[in-house]
């Protein structure tokens, strides 16, 4: 007894000394491992955080006497009048506090666009209002001081852009931006756009105390045309749907057109004597509705309209006729233009969805897989607003793709544990492989037993495991950021081989990174390419572990297998000794040799 005693804990002590040995080990080879590559994360759990300290029961008076828990918050504003205090807003406090900036980037800098804004306002009270002004009776000496507020109001609008905003406009000078105060301020002299602005505010006001408040000396402000087809620019590139716009704005091209022609009518018929004629304005009802009606029926060429009597009025017509005619043309043509292009996905998508329907009529594919092929066109394009993502990006430059794959995939990707700790290069690189592909309900993303030359990471939708005798039992159900099959990209020698179906649960969009672009990522980052070997040599050793003990699956029994000796009996038979890594027969023998010794 006391010899067996002695064997058992010589062989606990053995078991634990081995057992330290092998956790220095694994230590000793994560600190080579960091101290070999910065970035390699540890598999260690990430420490929980500190519980938060509960509040002090009471605070502790200031020197005041006041508490310090009823001080106001530093997101609070007060202010101080008499003896008492007052809160105030804190957009107040800020635009006190606000410096306005020394150069002014006109491509993205919101702020320039929302002023655009304003001085296109200020273009367009001119470019409408100056044509009414002079052709109809609509300023009168009554309302004079209101017609002179708004426009010195605008040309205020004018000054400001030139002295505050066009001033500081960066600009690019063989390559790099010019943020320099000088710099901007001599570009902006030099340019085009400052002579237009100083020809569009001329003082032809003064005139006014010559020949009266005529709005036609008023004309050259409408000549800051350029900041409005900037403001079209900057607002398109900032809109989602900028097709609406373009619409909008063609819409009023021909609006303008319109209102042009009917201050001219209006000024024609009062140059010919209101009702004077059957042809000219008579002078009844609203003088700008009927003058604008007028001008839809001349300029869309409706017809229906008197027959002009005097030259003057033949010649007017005439030119009337020619200016609709053209005008009317080129505005259909824009807006085909617009609405082309804003239809010019829908129509691609349609005519892939056609030529492919074509295709599969020709060849007579069965109606099911027809009609499943219409269904993957469909939610494509509704889910992702294209067929192929690749096709959108392969314009932009190497850089812009990766800054938009990192924004994409980053996050999915950096979470994956076969990638932990390797080069965050490499995981850039892999970003701009990613491939796109949508499922639809029931389809098998892979079946087991194939061999696996892709990894496959969930972006949207769901994809369920099946195993179990009949292949079809849900072993779990993977949802979106989940990735499977990434221990088919580094595996060699027959290992890639699936170990399981997956189907797609409902549609299922699904990134995947190739065998093949791993590999040629992996020749330019030899030390990440070793840590992924470790990784995957250790984990296709915790999935094939089972299978060592039992035996391969391929191996011929003519004898069934004797069950398995339970586990907690197999570890209780180790502890006492009596297994000692031998056989069944092994034990066998040393129960015969213990029952000779009873004897004896």
């Amino acid at each position: 007894r006391i010899g067996s005693a002695t064997s058992l804990s010589s062989a606990v002590i053995n078991t634990r000394l081995q057992e330290l040995v092998r956790l220095f080990k694994e230590r000793t080879e994560k600190v080579k491992e960091k101290l070999i590559d910065p970035d390699v994360t540890s598999d260690d759990e990430s420490p929980v955080a500190s519980p938060a300290k509960p509040a002090p029961a009471a605070a502790m008076p200031a020197p005041g006497g006041e508490l310090e828990g009823d001080k106001p918050l530093g997101d609070d504003h007060y202010c101080e009048m008499l003896c008492c205090t007052f809160k105030s807003q804190p957009w107040l406090h800020r635009l006190k506090s606000y410096q306005f900036p020394s150069s002014i980037d006109p491509l993205t800098n919101l702020m320039y666009v929302l002023w655009l804004f304003f001085v296109v306002m200020a273009w367009n009270w001119n470019c409408w209002l100056i044509p009414v002004r002079w052709a109809f009776p609509y300023q009168t000496p009554a309302n004079i001081h209101y017609w002179l507020l708004v426009d010195y109001l605008c040309d205020l609008i004018y000054l400001l852009d030139i002295l505050i905003f066009q001033t500081r406009l960066q600009f690019v000078q063989g390559g790099d931006i010019i943020t320099d105060k000088k710099a901007m301020k001599e570009n902006y002299l030099r340019s085009q756009r400052f002579k237009m602005d100083v020809l569009c505010l001329l003082p032809l006001d003064f005139l006014y105390f010559k020949v009266g408040v005529n709005p036609l000396l008023r004309l050259p402000r409408c000549l800051k045309y350029m900041a409005f087809f900037e403001f079209n620019n900057r607002l398109e590139a900032i809109l989602t749907k900028a097709y609406i716009y373009r619409v909008i704005r063609t819409t009023a091209y021909l609006l303008y057109s319109l209102h042009v022609n009917s201050c001219l009518y209006y000024w024609a018929s009062a140059y010919e004597g209101l009702g004077s004629t059957t042809w000219v304005y008579d002078g009844e009802g609203n003088s700008y509705i009927r003058c604008y009606y007028w001008a839809v029926k001349t300029l869309i060429t409706i017809g229906g309209l008197p027959d002009p009597k005097t030259l003057f009025e033949i010649v007017f017509q005439l030119l009337n006729y020619f200016t609709g005619v053209f005008a009317f043309s080129v505005m259909i043509g824009q807006m085909r233009d617009v609405v082309g292009a804003a239809t010019a996905g829908q129509t691609y998508y349609r005519s892939c969805m056609d030529s492919t329907i074509k295709y599969m009529n020709f060849y007579k594919i069965p109606k099911t897989v027809q009609n499943r092929v219409k269904t993957w066109y469909e939610y494509t394009w509704h889910s992702q607003g294209m067929l192929d993502e690749s096709e959108l990006l392969v314009q932009l430059p190497d850089k812009m793709r990766l800054d938009i794959a990192i924004d994409v995939n980053y996050n999915i990707v950096s979470k994956v544990a076969l990638f932990q700790g390797c080069d965050r290069q490499m995981i850039f690189d892999m970003l701009k492989r990613l491939r796109s592909v949508v499922y639809l309900p029931n389809d098998y993303v892979c079946k087991k037993g194939e061999i696996g030359r892709e990894m496959y990471i969930i972006q949207a939708g769901q994809v369920q495991v099946l195993g179990g005798p009949d292949g079809k039992s849900v072993l779990v159900t993977l949802k979106a950021g989940s990735v499977f099959g990434e221990i088919s990209l580094l595996a060699a020698g027959g290992g890639n081989r699936r170990t399981a179906n997956v189907v797609a649960h409902g549609f299922a969009n699904l990134f995947i990174l190739e065998k093949k672009d791993l590999n040629e990522i992996l020749v330019h980052y030899p030390e990440s390419q070793k840590l992924l070997r470790k990784k995957a040599k250790k984990m296709l050793k915790n999935n094939n572990k089972p299978k060592d003990e039992k035996g391969g699956p391929g191996d011929p029994l003519i004898i069934p297998q004797k069950p398995d000796t339970p586990k907690l009996f197999r570890a209780a038979l180790a502890a006492t000794g009596r297994m000692g890594g031998k056989g069944p027969l092994g034990r066998l023998r040393w129960r015969l040799k213990e029952l000779k010794a009873m004897q004896e």
